[in-house]
């Protein structure tokens, strides 16, 4: 099955104008752009056919092209990542049976998580959308935890069934828990890893319906699917002692620096 890799990425960010092209230190010194990191990240997963930048912005188009992505441009009505992917495939006028969108935001992605949502989909055919998850332990749980009471929008959180279809995603921290954590305990929450794995047809039925009122309220694109009745599948995956954040703030950029010093990425 062939796998196409699409990073939306777009200039005007609601919450964060320029994203994309905010420079993050690595182990070594070396600044790259945060687009250039999600690229590099793309790139190091196996069993990916192809990997393009999607993007309405000549800026980032430039960027993107001067580390040697190749670029698809899409257009500035796009209302957010899967859209956009959306489009990207049909600029491409090409033929895939997966494309995953790996958001621009999410430099720490290992490849793995990629390469286990594509395995996944592939195994499950009653799923024509997978995304990842992650079990946080507490010092994540404590970090979203931090940022609510700070007034900042952090990871989104999400709640499964027992078959690992999704029961709902939230930018406020879900389940609602009892009690506190310490940092190394295990949680019952579980962190929605902004990387999504789509068949074609899910593209095809997303573009075609409305913007849903939960997806306006929660700003989570993935909410559009489960209100128009597409199953999507949760693949459990493991850090294997990686650290994992999405740049969502300003403030999150000396979170992510520190983390790429100490995994020792450059």
């Amino acid at each position: 099955m062939s796998v196409l890799v699409v990073i939306p990425a777009r200039f005007a960010s609601t919450r964060y104008p320029g994203k994309p092209l905010v420079a993050l230190k690595g182990a070594d010194g070396t600044a790259k752009t945060l687009i250039e990191r999600s690229w590099l990240a793309a790139m190091s997963a196996s069993g990916v056919d192809r990997v393009v930048v999607a993007t309405d912005d000549a800026r980032i188009k430039a960027a993107a092209e001067g580390f040697g992505a190749e670029v698809v441009m899409t257009a500035t009505t796009c209302r957010n990542g899967t859209e956009r992917c959306a489009e990207a495939l049909d600029v491409l006028a090409a033929q895939y049976d997966i494309v995953v969108n790996l958001q621009g935001d999410a430099p720490l992605t290992p490849a793995w998580f990629v390469e286990e949502l594509v395995a996944q989909l592939r195994a499950a055919p009653e799923f024509d959308v997978a995304t990842p998850v992650l079990r946080t332990h507490g010092a994540a749980l404590n970090g979203f935890l931090e940022d609510r009471r700070a007034g900042r929008v952090g990871g989104t959180t999400v709640v499964f069934a027992a078959d690992k279809r999704a029961l709902y995603f939230s930018k406020e921290v879900i389940p609602y828990r009892g009690k506190t954590y310490a940092d190394d305990d295990e949680t019952p929450v579980f962190h929605h890893v902004g990387v999504y794995a789509y068949r074609p047809a899910a593209l095809q039925r997303y573009i075609a319906a409305a913007p849903s009122a939960l997806e306006d309220l929660e700003g989570l694109e993935q909410l559009r699917f489960l209100d128009i009745g597409v199953p999507v599948l949760c693949v459990e995956v493991e850090a294997r002692g990686r650290a994992f954040w999405e740049l969502n703030n300003p403030e999150d950029v000396p979170r992510i620096e520190t983390m790429l010093f100490q995994m020792g990425l450059n």
